[in-house]
């Protein structure tokens, strides 16, 4: 898959695709909560894995139940194709 920057129309239709997940200057974030810290805590390793299979690493903050994630592709910019791709996979990984 090659990687591009989102343009205005795609970065409008993202939040509708993307529950749970804002735009922010140039990245895109949600919040996680769960009922307790190991419950994040595998949470969290299950996206790592999803992760390393794009390549494409989140920026992210654990605190006993809560884990923040954000998403951006820093080599060119902005919200990419790929954040999309990735934060789709981890909201699924979340409802299930």
């Amino acid at each position: 898959m090659k990687t591009y920057l989102l343009q205005n129309e795609e970065l409008k239709e993202l939040v509708s695709k993307l529950p749970g997940w804002k735009i922010i200057s140039n990245h895109i974030e949600r919040e996680f909560t769960f009922s307790n810290f190991i419950e994040a805590f595998s949470f969290m390793t299950k996206i790592a894995l999803i992760c390393e299979k794009h390549n494409h690493h989140p920026n992210w903050v654990n605190i006993y139940s809560k884990v923040i994630i954000k998403l951006s592709t820093h080599d060119l910019g902005g919200i990419t194709n790929l954040d999309q791709k990735v934060a789709s996979e981890i909201n699924v990984i979340f409802e299930t």
